[in-house]
């Protein structure tokens, strides 16, 4: 390693005020924090980044699950990278981790950390680490069953069905029995869900009445609605509930770029009609279940029964332009950046 090496780095230059712009962040380039590392920590040089709609709401000067980014730093997120440097026997040189390092080349870390770093199985790439075995994988997996309460014969909906955990939260319901109807944008992307991810019916927001659409494909209610989006498709979803009904909010991408809370869901009353139940999770507070979702993942996709889509963009210089990605519609499947093209 290069103890002259650059460390770039994208930083949050600006709290975005509606919808996120380029202009938010900030390159720059600084040394490579290499001397002296205290006990227990590493330093990694990341070579996959990740991208996920939570990571607007981090960038907000509000109290979340996750302390606010802090102006002037590296960009909060995800990355798979390899340890370059280690005063840890459990981070030995040459392992591949995940965790978030953060928008930029090199990064310290330790199990102190809000989300320490994770030893990435042998064998899976970059890409796999936080693609098809990364958090959207786990956080479908865990939303579904362990929130949920996902059970053989229930029907499923999940809106932003076609996105990194939508997509894996249609197969996984398949895989265990229900019956799955998918929200997503688009007639390409609706294709997708049936003929790829074995969604039993697609409803396109875009172009189509959900709540009428709903009640046309699921008369009988809706068992257990995994929600990525909120806003209107959440309102629907309350609208079609069967007796009993759960929600597992998972997200809400519809208004995470909105600079006034959109009001609603107006429906509210109908959790009580219902005997309903709502609610929320952060994959963070389950991560002790991960080893075992992990191995049940893994099994499917030795089978071939997994089907999964990255969205893999290059170069440093886009590291922006790549988040935006994910407001804009345009990411298909989960959005990914690797940093060099000879990586």
């Amino acid at each position: 390693m290069k103890t002259n090496a650059i460390n770039r780095q994208w930083l949050l230059a600006r709290r975005p005020s509606g919808m996120v712009r380029e202009t938010d962040f900030q390159r720059v380039d600084v040394a490579l924090p290499v001397a002296n590392l205290p006990a227990g920590e590493i330093l990694v040089r990341n070579v996959m980044l990740g991208f996920d709609p939570a990571q607007r709401g981090w960038m907000d000067d509000a109290p979340g699950y996750m302390p606010p980014m802090e102006i002037g730093v590296p960009v909060r997120g995800s990355a798979a990278a390899w340890v370059v440097a280690s005063e840890n026997p459990d981070y030995p040189v040459g392992a591949l981790v995940r965790g978030l390092f953060g928008w930029q080349d090199y990064a310290v870390a330790n199990r102190r950390d809000d989300a320490p770093p994770m030893r990435v199985p042998a064998g899976l790439s970059p890409e796999q680490a936080l693609g098809l075995f990364g958090g959207a994988s786990l956080t479908a997996y865990i939303g579904l069953l362990e929130v949920g309460r996902l059970r053989e014969g229930d029907r499923v909906l999940v809106s932003g069905a076609a996105g990194a955990v939508g997509s894996m939260a249609v197969q996984i319901a398949r895989l265990k029995g229900a019956h799955v109807i998918g929200i997503a944008g688009g007639p390409e992307k609706c294709r997708w869900l049936t003929a790829e991810y074995g969604a039993d019916a697609a409803i396109d927001y875009k172009s189509e009445n959900v709540a009428d659409r709903l009640a046309a494909l699921c008369p009988q209610g809706i068992d257990l609605f995994f929600d990525n989006v909120g806003g209107a498709i959440l309102e629907a979803g309350i609208a079609n509930l069967a007796l009993f009904g759960r929600i597992v909010l998972c997200g809400a991408i519809s208004g995470y770029n909105d600079v006034t809370p959109s009001p609603g869901p107006r429906n509210l009353m109908n959790l009580v009609r219902q005997r309903a139940v709502m609610r929320g999770f952060i994959l963070l507070d389950h991560l002790d279940q991960a080893p075992a979702a992990m191995a049940e993942l893994g099994q499917w996709v030795g089978e071939g029964r997994i089907r999964h889509r990255d969205d893999i963009q290059v170069g440093f210089e886009n590291v922006p332009q790549t988040f935006l990605r994910l407001f804009r519609g345009e990411n298909r499947g989960k959005q990914l950046l690797r940093i060099d093209e000879s990586q």
